[in-house]
């Protein structure tokens, strides 16, 4: 588990409700880049970290190409190519721009992809993962910067997926009314299952939308503050005074796990302790290097592609789920989500039940990504069961689904009876999708065309 995960989702957006938090946002201090509109793919394929403004205008090195190289290695072993022999005799690899697409090609020319036998600079320009310059030159032999690294790198591999038609789905689907275009995405919020990167078709409807519209507006700095004030106690009071003593022994256990402090952890409430946990919990191997969540993947993408953000929930009403459960819920909820990731990090739990509960979230998880990346709301929704969920005597079910997806409905229909010609994009949670109750089902009804993109 990694340190630097943990205190991200601590210092972000907490609700289970959301469980995603900004990337890649504009900022003022970040250096002016030509590639901006790669950000978000990069980062969401690991090709760049955290700390990617510091380093990505320098040239690249051979380590960083390594490693560049090592992410479309794996990405294309996702895709079960046919292999081929490769033909690399002569090819020079080094930090020039001729020697970075020489160390890229050589991970495409071990499959059969139309037009690889033609060597590198063919391969890769017919691609368009190498444009020249003014004139078409190519300035091989000029020392290759980490931007344009990075680029190469995040062109190549949505150019083998695009061909191959591959990539994840997502749950889309497309609601017309008149010349107003709204595409709904159901997301999981979470990065998870290699879901990166995403189908040519939700990057396209994303991208021919003039405003994407979130359950939050995950730059609003102001609304994530009022979060975290929530989030944290403010009275005096600490969590050993909300919690059993037991409980609280084993926080701090967890925290150490964690590599944080025995303390770090005090000032949080339950409901945000549980919810991170939560998070922390359903991550495996198959998570992302940066852990991305789809939510904020979608809103980095649009950030830096210059849309305009919407949102249909504010932060003082969805942090008021959690910060208005009972003191009793909330010990309970942080107890099961303490045990699920107490048994995730250790390989064990201490009870049959635990073991079985551990297995059935797994389950369900992975069947919930199987389902998003094939675009199957059918499967989605016999995995996910959301009847069983809104008809639990759970105190915060209710509040997610029966008290929301009213509002998420209206919100959608009025933005199909905006005045004019317009193209959206909404992307809440799939649960909110999804009937009983859904948006999808709920603009059917209101009369409105919603079709599943095909």
């Amino acid at each position: 588990m990694k340190l630097h995960l943990v205190k991200k989702i601590l210092a972000g957006t907490l609700s289970a409700a959301l469980l995603s938090l900004p990337a890649l946002a504009a900022q003022p201090q970040q250096p002016a880049l030509w590639a901006v509109d790669q950000l978000a793919d990069s980062y969401a394929l690991g090709l760049v970290d955290d700390d990617y403004a510091t380093y990505i205008q320098d040239p690249v090195t051979l380590e960083q190409l390594e490693t560049m190289t090592d992410v479309v290695a794996n990405k294309l072993a996702l895709l079960e190519l046919d292999q081929r022999t490769a033909d690399t005799v002569g090819l020079v690899v080094d930090t020039t721009r001729g020697g970075v697409m020489n160390a890229l090609y050589q991970e495409a020319a071990a499959y059969d992809l139309p037009g690889v036998e033609d060597g590198a600079q063919a391969f890769l320009t017919s691609l368009g993962v190498v444009q020249g310059g003014s004139g078409g030159a190519l300035a091989l032999d000029r020392t290759c910067t980490y931007q344009e690294a990075m680029v190469m790198a995040n062109r190549l591999i949505l150019a083998v997926y695009d061909e191959q038609d591959a990539g994840s789905k997502g749950l889309l689907w497309k609601a017309t009314n008149g010349e107003n275009t709204l595409y709904l995405l159901g997301t999981i919020h979470l990065d998870r299952d290699n879901v990166y990167p995403l189908h040519k078709s939700v990057r396209e409807a994303l991208q021919a939308s003039e405003e994407v519209i979130f359950e939050l507006d995950l730059n609003d700095q102001e609304g994530i503050a009022l979060l975290q004030s929530l989030q944290t106690y403010s009275d005096g009071t600490t969590l050993a005074d909300h919690i059993s003593p037991e409980l609280y022994q084993r926080v701090q256990t967890m925290a150490a796990a964690l590599g944080m402090g025995s303390n770090d952890l005090d000032l949080y409430k339950p409901w945000a302790l549980a919810s991170t946990f939560s998070t922390l919990s359903l991550q495996n191997d198959t998570t992302g290097a940066n852990a991305m969540a789809i939510d904020s993947y979608i809103n980095a993408a649009a950030v830096n592609s210059g849309k305009e953000i919407g949102a249909v929930e504010t932060y003082a009403f969805q942090g008021g789920i959690f910060d208005g459960l009972s003191t009793e819920y909330q010990q309970a909820y942080l107890n099961s989500s303490l045990t699920v990731l107490e048994g995730v990090l250790s390989g064990t739990t201490a009870a049959p039940a635990d073991e079985a509960y551990l297995q059935a979230q797994e389950e369900m998880i992975s069947g919930m990504f199987a389902a998003w990346k094939d675009r199957d709301p059918e499967a989605f929704g016999k995995v996910y069961n959301k009847t069983a969920i809104i008809n639990s005597d759970d105190e915060l079910n209710s509040k997610l689904f029966t008290e929301r997806d009213p509002g998420m409905i209206q919100a959608a229909a009025n933005y199909l009876e905006t005045e004019g010609s317009h193209t959206y994009f909404m992307a809440v949670g799939a649960g909110h999708m999804v009937d009983p109750g859904g948006i999808v089902s709920g603009l059917q009804e209101l009369g409105y065309t919603v079709e599943l993109v095909p």
